[in-house]
């Protein structure tokens, strides 16, 4: 029996017969893979590979039932020799959220060390994919590869038939769940308008692989392993496991499938009325105070930034610290030296000038030189072996334990209750290495069970605090997914310093955050030409413009560029929820001379265009005819354009690097 189960994008093919049970995307159901691959401590796989793929539990689960309400299917599983049992829930959004429940029918028990969050069968593995580099200060580095060409190899001659054992296998390790790869793919067919997109929703470790077996192609995704990251767990009739959730897409093509993406982290985001504000926010770091704040310093940053057209105003890292701060930071105390009269007078002249103040804060950490890091006891912090885990000059707060908490809550409380703060940039600066056996539980474990306590503490400080905002940072976008995001309200994009760097970033980010979400510092320098001051601006406004630079030394001309660039974004602001977003000249690689983004509705388009070497120099871009309006800067200064059918072509004369954003209407 094939059961057929649909979303807006997205249509899945179940067999339901005397085998386990096989999932397509849109494929033919005998060349599916089984849905669900487990493996458990004395049962491995057959044939043994490094693969995660013909497991012996996941081949011998049977189907027993399946649940359909109309928005979450529900299909069980059963092992009858093992007892083991397993569901696997589908929520129908834009796409399909979806995520394995692992438990025993009855007694007994197994140390899964394997479990997939999905499985699913494809068609075909001659396909290109797209996958995401990432790294402090060189986030969201896309590149494109064919799956067949050194990947996953085709080795099968008549009448010989074996397959190849290899797999294509991207994984992240640890606490930052972007620090080297994105937690997002897509996938091509080469043959035939089809394609895939799929995202991974854990704030830790996380692994998915490509490759072909006798039944076919299969993508896997899933949470930690223990092959790859230390991972194993007991599971009983009254201890279940729950897998990390993913999200699966459709489309015909690259940006269809990037658009459903987008559509789908939308209806992920657990929205309050307070995120419906989407102010611009003012930053005092970026190329501006860099982590030395003083009341001498901020005052005229905050009149400044008032009078550009801010909303909030955050004092970013260094408000707590007496000089160098790194390894003495978890108390969260102000300055004494920096605000002599307290920082309460900053935060008085914010409220003043009618901004809403914000704090910079590392809440999951303790610097090894703070004296709070001796008042609380080694349960509070993630161990092994009984030692607290020390990286970068940091101990790491254990968030599953109540005394790690209670020091959060009060200090987050605190900073609300005496200040009236209504912004926090959460920063989190250190990763954890394979996790914490604390407890007697596995190293992945541990750090899995603390990654979801984070998520729990999250949910309910906003609970406490219903008008608090909170960026997600973790140096720059190193913990950039949808667990975190479905939950806050921005995410910084990099800590990337030079504009003319900053642009593939901004180009590229719509591929792996909401543009809605996603936080573009945009810091003019003074004193530089207009041209390298309005590409600095030009980086922030097609997403989330997050403003810093020396406004109060800024020239009359200087400062009116800024809030003709404020203005622009706010246009953009009012229709990016209805956005999706295209690449015309392709992902921009991170050398690209020419580099361009377009977020679009059915109605408008706003095309952000950057030409990063001295001029003259034209393209063309394929877009449909549409009429132009100069966004930012307001006048066209040395660009011009020119529509013949379906091309438009784009001519710049500016002898140094330059930067436009275009609204387009049709």
């Amino acid at each position: 029996m094939n059961l057929r189960w649909s979303t807006p994008d997205l249509s899945l093919t179940f067999t339901l017969d005397d085998g386990p049970v096989r999932v397509t995307a849109g494929a033919a159901a005998e060349l599916s893979q089984p849905l669900v691959e487990v493996s458990a401590l004395g049962y491995g796989r057959f044939p043994g590979t490094s693969r995660h793929v013909d497991t012996i539990l996941g081949q011998r689960l049977r189907y027993v039932r399946h649940d359909d309400d109309g928005s979450t299917l529900r299909i069980v599983q059963e092992d009858v020799e093992t007892g083991l049992r397993v569901t696997s829930v589908f929520e129908a959004r834009a796409g399909v959220r979806t995520w394995s429940e692992a438990s025993m029918s009855g007694p007994g028990s197994l140390e899964l060390d394997f479990l997939s969050s999905l499985v699913v069968g494809l068609e075909s593995v001659d396909a290109d994919l797209y996958s995401a580099a990432n790294d402090w200060m060189a986030e969201n580095r896309w590149s494109v590869e064919p799956l067949r060409s050194g990947r996953v190899p085709e080795i099968v001659r008549d009448p010989h038939h074996p397959v190849s054992k290899s797999r294509h296998a991207v994984t992240s390790t640890g606490s930052w769940s972007s620090g080297e790869r994105l937690p997002v793919g897509v996938l091509v067919d080469r043959g035939t308008p089809s394609a895939l997109g799929w995202q991974i929703e854990h704030n830790g470790p996380w692994h998915f692989e490509l490759g072909e077996n006798r039944r076919g192609g299969y993508l896997l995704l899933s949470g930690p392993t223990d092959q790859e990251h230390q991972w194993t767990v007991r599971i009983t009739v009254d201890e279940p496991f729950t897998s990390v959730p993913v999200s699966l897409v459709a489309g015909t093509d690259r940006d269809s499938v990037f658009a459903a993406l987008t559509r789908q982290r939308r209806t992920l985001r657990r929205r309050r009325r307070v995120d419906d504000r989407m102010p611009v926010v003012f930053n005092d770091y970026m190329n501006t105070l860099m982590g030395d704040p003083t009341t001498e310093k901020l005052l005229p940053l905050i009149d400044a930034a008032a009078e550009a057209g801010a909303d909030y105003f955050c004092i970013d890292a260094g408000w707590y610290a007496e000089g160098h701060w790194w390894s003495t930071v978890g108390a969260w105390q102000p300055s004494a030296t920096r605000f002599p009269k307290g920082l309460g007078e900053v935060i008085d002249r914010i409220h003043d000038r009618g901004l809403v103040p914000g704090l910079w804060l590392e809440p999951e950490v303790i610097g090894v030189h703070a004296p709070i890091a001796s008042a609380l006891p080694d349960e509070a912090f993630l161990t092994r072996r009984g030692i607290r885990v020390a990286e970068h000059g940091r101990y790491l707060l254990d968030l599953r334990n109540p005394l790690a908490r209670r020091h959060l809550d009060d200090t987050v409380d605190r900073l609300v209750s005496d200040f009236g703060i209504g912004f926090f940039k959460f920063d989190n600066n250190t990763m954890t290495g394979p996790g914490t056996d604390k407890g007697g539980t596995s190293l992945g474990q541990g750090l899995l069970e603390h990654n979801r306590a984070v998520l729990s503490w999250l949910d309910a400080l906003q609970a406490r605090h219903p008008e608090l905002l909170i960026e997600n940072c973790a140096s720059g976008a190193m913990r950039m997914d949808y667990a975190m995001l479905s939950r806050l309200h921005l995410q910084s994009t990099s800590d990337q310093q030079h504009p003319l760097l900053y642009a593939p970033i901004t180009a590229a980010a719509p591929a792996g955050v909401l543009p809605e979400q996603a936080g573009h510092w945009a810091y003019p320098i003074t004193g530089t030409t207009r041209e390298e001051f309005t590409l600095a601006l030009v980086n922030g406004i097609p997403g989330r413009l997050y403003l810093s630079g020396h406004l109060n030394h800024m020239t009359g001309a200087e400062l009116e560029l800024v809030r003709s660039a404020i203005a622009a974004h706010r246009v953009v602001l009012k229709d990016v929820e209805t956005l999706v977003p295209s690449w015309p000249l392709g992902l921009p690689n991170w050398d690209d001379d020419w580099i361009a983004l377009a977020l679009g509705n059915d109605t408008v388009t706003y095309l952000a265009l950057w030409h990063r070497v001295a001029g003259p120099s034209e393209l063309t871009l394929s877009l449909p005819p549409a009429t132009i309006d100069h966004l930012f800067p307001a006048a066209p200064g040395g660009w011009s354009y020119s529509w013949s059918g379906d091309d438009l072509t784009v001519t710049t004369d500016v002898a140094e690097p330059s930067a436009r954003i275009l609204r387009l209407t049709r």
